[in-house]
């Protein structure tokens, strides 16, 4: 009992203190190794179609359920968001988006250069000024829209408890299911990992992710 006590109070000081020190100091060496392929990225999104090339999408339920912009490299047409809930060319394809827990295989909505981005996770990158920021972590469970969180959970009403304790912790960047190999599969399983990390945080399972990450996103498996 007081080894099993030992670990869970170490666990907290870890996620609270020790962790937020490593986003920050890793968030940083990032930014800087990866500012060559920001740029280039962006001159590629601009030069591909029109519009910015950060996209402008709806905010994310974060830590504790408090709302906060992502940042992310535009993959997709402009107002694609908007488009695809409200148009009624793509009533059908916002059907299948839903059926398939938020995810569509085939979007018409992505650009030439958003394929590429997204599926090596290049857009990902503006999202460590999200961690600099507090908003989120380099790892840790997937940060919803709203909307979409609210429609799993009537789809999964046995998820409510697993909710609850994802939205415990910060959104991360990368996190257990994405670099499990997992990445198509249905809410109520995705959701059921990322509580799964959330009862094991630890600086050896973070760095652990970290360290797959890149594999992750050389392979572009299962990314969409």
């Amino acid at each position: 009992m007081g080894k099993y006590s030992s670990s869970l109070i170490f666990g907290k000081k870890y996620n609270r203190y020790i962790k937020r020190l490593l986003d920050i100091i890793m968030s940083i060496l990032l930014i800087i190794l990866f500012s060559p392929l920001a740029v280039l990225t962006a001159i590629a999104i601009r030069l591909d179609s029109k519009g910015p090339f950060l996209a402008d999408v709806p905010e994310r339920v974060g830590f504790k359920g408090k709302l906060f912009k992502m940042h992310k490299f535009r993959s997709m047409v402009v107002n694609a968001h908007y488009l695809l809930r409200h148009r009624s060319e793509f009533k059908n394809l916002y059907e299948e988006y839903r059926k398939g827990s938020f995810k569509l295989k085939k979007d018409p909505r992505i650009t030439s250069a958003g394929k590429f981005i997204r599926k090596h996770s290049i857009d990902e990158i503006p999202q460590l000024l999200n961690v600099l920021k507090g908003e989120m972590s380099l790892v840790g469970p997937r940060a919803y829209y709203p909307d979409e969180l609210k429609d799993q959970l009537r789809k999964y009403p046995q998820t409510k408890r697993l909710v609850r304790k994802v939205l415990s912790v910060k959104p991360g960047i990368t996190g257990l299911w994405q670099v499990s190999g997992r990445s198509n599969i249905n809410f109520d399983k995705r959701i059921a990992i990322d509580a799964q990390y959330v009862d094991n945080i630890s600086l050896l399972k973070d760095l652990e992710i970290i360290f797959k990450t890149p594999i992750a996103m050389i392979s572009g498996k299962g990314a969409v």
